[in-house]
């Protein structure tokens, strides 16, 4: 899938100068998670029952 087109957003929790940022791109059906600082590296690829199931796990850290 071409996500380089995807309007990315950086996690609200990052900072600027943090080392620790990823950002999320959404599609139909699908969410894409990679690391702000190497946009051109490979993302993760996960359905929106999955983002959701991360994103409660995440929270609950």
């Amino acid at each position: 899938m071409d996500l380089r087109s995807a309007p990315w957003r950086k996690a609200s929790r990052s900072h600027e100068e943090g080392d620790a940022c990823i950002e999320v791109a959404s599609a139909p059906g699908i969410v894409a998670i990679r690391d702000s600082k190497n946009p051109d590296g490979s993302e993760v690829i996960i359905d929106h029952e999955e983002a959701r199931t991360f994103s409660r796990i995440i929270k609950s850290l």
